[in-house]
């Protein structure tokens, strides 16, 4: 169905620029909603955006309002700037649960509040859409406030050109905690402990810093994409006997029942609040040091290996 509907898209990161381009090579109306200084002005501008206006303003001007603003900003923003612009029987879209989950954010009685969470960031979203495809969402309403919230989605979904098979239906509360811990303990922040981990382990041996890059991180995909093909069994299928009495052998001694204890109080930190309290009072010095303290968490080395191996070096 085509979307008639005026979208406000607050921010413009890599999941707010792929949103507001996807609907507006869909047809869509859209509306950017940004800081006076912002940087990321100047790049809405040169992808051909004119209407570039405060969060305010925009949010008086969509009846569906995309949250594409980090989570820990959303509650101040909305306290500040959304809450007496909303209109009444406009629509609150979030593509994270922490807000709605955490309450930082509650939508007004009147408002539908939406979730369409993608399973990807922003430069795949973009990409699929690009190709004809789309990468997974979760999907779920919060509030029906209008009695439309299911045909909003529906908007959406047909906007983003998003494959119907590739919704999955969660709540907000499911989203919010799943995708935290996912992110923390595997693909994000245990994923590149362990690569750095064996990394280091390589180099100390003597190896290159491209040897030990191609040992540790290069393969990776070629991995990932067995295990989400065949599973876990499929891969070992696939792969050499030499890596699978290995793995019996190492993984159980890397990966042990301290990991999985690490774990479990993570996940009581995510569920008891205690997490989204601690993200939420981040100032923007402390956003500073977050990121002078995650560039900490790689070398030099590794970087460079990571450039000279890139699939998007060889492309040019």
């Amino acid at each position: 169905m085509r979307m008639k509907e005026t979208c406000a898209v607050l921010g413009y990161g890599s999941q707010g620029r792929a949103w507001a381009l996807n609907l507006r090579d869909s047809g869509v109306e859209v509306v950017i909603g940004l800081k006076n200084r912002s940087t990321s002005r100047s790049v809405a501008r040169r992808d051909g955006f004119t209407a570039i206006i405060t969060v305010g303003e925009a949010v008086k001007r969509a009846e569906v309002v995309i949250m594409a603003v980090p989570d820990h900003v959303q509650g101040r923003l909305f306290k500040r700037e959304i809450s007496a612009n909303l209109q009444s029987g406009s629509a609150l879209v979030f593509l994270h649960g922490f807000s709605v989950h955490f309450k930082t954010v509650a939508g007004p009685s009147g408002v539908d509040v939406i979730l369409l969470a993608p399973l990807g960031p922003g430069h795949a979203v973009r990409e699929k859409y690009l190709a004809g495809e789309s990468v997974g969402f979760f999907y779920a309403i919060g509030q029906n406030g209008t009695g439309r919230a299911r045909q909003r989605l529906d908007g959406l979904i047909d906007a983003l050109k998003i494959n119907r098979k590739t919704l999955i239906k969660t709540s907000f509360a499911d989203e919010a905690i799943g995708d935290l811990f996912g992110e923390q303990a595997v693909l994000c922040g245990g994923l590149t402990q362990l690569i750095m981990t064996g990394f280091t382990t390589l180099r100390k041996a003597g190896l290159s810093a491209d040897k030990a890059y191609l040992e540790v991180a290069y393969q990776l995909d070629l991995i990932v994409d067995l295990i989400k093909r065949f599973g876990i069994a499929g891969m070992y299928d696939r792969i050499s006997l030499t890596a699978c009495y290995g793995s019996r052998e190492a993984g159980p001694r890397v990966i042990d029942r301290t990991v999985e204890c690490n774990m479990q109080k993570l996940f009581n930190e995510i569920t008891s609040g205690r997490y989204a309290k601690r993200l939420n009072a981040l100032t923007p010095d402390a956003e500073t040091r977050l990121r002078r303290d995650i560039m900490n968490m790689t070398s030099p080395d590794f970087e460079r290996a990571a450039r000279k191996f890139s699939p998007e070096r060889k492309k040019k």
